[in-house]
């Protein structure tokens, strides 16, 4: 199973939300999960896990999910010397044992163009990293996923899936 997460934040918690699929190519999700989070860690520049990595893990426990694949939404690394961003965190937290994609629609200063990623007919890239598999396998998977436009149909999904939950 693959999964796609995003966190949505509402003060002062937070919606994690998963979609769970089995093919790249998938326009459908197998099924949606949702926690919520009464409260979050502060905003902290330059330290954005601290936030939003306690509500993925809490996702994955109250769910038990065992993806063979994350997707989140933002950086795996936040520069091409290696600084980890919140999937790197992630890859760590689950003993490397399950490679993270970071599929973010902005880029850091230091992210090289290699991470660039233009899909459908957009003019404006994602910016893709990985860790635990090479960064080709992760951008070769995120052009295969469905949608015609920028941003791939399930990375849409669960985003929508965060702010529906929302109160």
């Amino acid at each position: 199973m693959i999964l796609a997460v995003d966190v949505h934040y509402t003060e002062p918690g937070a919606i994690a939300a998963g979609v769970c699929f089995e093919d790249w190519r998938d326009a459908q999700p197998s099924h949606t999960c949702i926690s919520r989070f009464d409260a979050v860690a502060p905003y902290e520049p330059g330290a954005f896990y601290r936030r939003e990595l306690p509500c993925l893990l809490g996702l994955l426990g109250e769910h038990d999910l065992h993806p063979t694949v994350i997707v989140v939404d933002g950086h795996v690394f936040l520069d091409d010397a290696g600084r980890p961003g919140l999937g790197k965190h992630l890859f760590d937290a689950l003993d490397g044992r399950v490679p993270v994609i970071g599929v973010a629609k902005t880029a850091f200063v230091g992210v090289g163009a290699d991470h660039a990623l233009l899909r459908g007919d957009s003019a404006r890239p994602l910016y893709v990293s990985a860790a635990g598999m090479p960064l080709a396998d992760a951008k070769a998977h995120i052009l295969a996923m469905h949608g015609a436009h920028r941003l791939p149909t399930l990375l849409k999904a669960v985003d929508r899936a965060c702010r529906d939950a929302a109160p």
